[in-house]
């Protein structure tokens, strides 16, 4: 009898074991679908070659459109990396693409580069600050370099920002950004080699 009932509770920590690695498979699965991956293959090459890490690009891509490639906000940006015709256009003639149209920013292709080129130079002109990169890249740079010089701290955390749209904004892509790297480690790119 004493059997048996070790038994039953082998059984029963078995059961529970199963019905613990399930839910947290189930788990994973629900966290991917909140948090996918739509234009990784498109959009890895550009954030490699900008020297960003593609996850980071998912969780920009994420907070701007939620990788809606038709997606329009009120100001008028456009498409997955929600950029202003204005600044496309000055973008393309950067890269030497000639002139791009409105329509051009519907294209997934064309966004995605022209959006992580543009979060480059955005970077390469704050210093390599994340925060300040996102602020510009959501609030205009000429607004948070302005504010910036009018700063005596030198570092600057997203509650820092003057802007509550922007704070959310920055808070919302770096967060995200933690839950992309916790997500998907594993994801290889470049190929062949692990993702960090």
């Amino acid at each position: 009898m004493g059997r048996m009932r070790d038994n039953s509770y082998g059984h029963q920590l078995k059961v529970l074991l199963v019905l613990v690695m399930v839910s947290g498979v189930v788990q994973a699965a629900l966290w991917r679908l909140l948090y996918p991956l739509d234009y990784y293959d498109l959009s890895a090459p550009h954030a490699v070659r900008c020297g960003f890490d593609p996850l980071l690009i998912a969780a920009v891509m994420r907070a701007e459109s939620g990788f809606d490639p038709r997606a329009v906000s009120p100001r008028g940006a456009v498409g997955l990396m929600q950029l202003m015709p204005e600044t496309a256009s000055w973008v393309a003639r950067q890269l030497g693409m000639g002139e791009v149209t409105r329509d051009d920013l519907f294209d997934p292709s064309i966004n995605v580069q022209l959006g992580i080129w543009y979060l480059a130079h955005l970077r390469d002109s704050f210093g390599g600050d994340l925060v300040l990169t996102l602020a510009a890249y959501n609030a205009g740079q000429t607004r948070v370099r302005r504010w910036v010089s009018q700063r005596d701290e030198e570092l600057v955390e997203a509650e820092d920002l003057p802007w509550s749209e922007t704070r959310r904004y920055v808070r919302q892509v770096l967060d995200d950004y933690v839950i992309y790297r916790r997500l998907y480690r594993s994801v290889p790119w470049p190929p062949g080699r692990r993702g960090t």
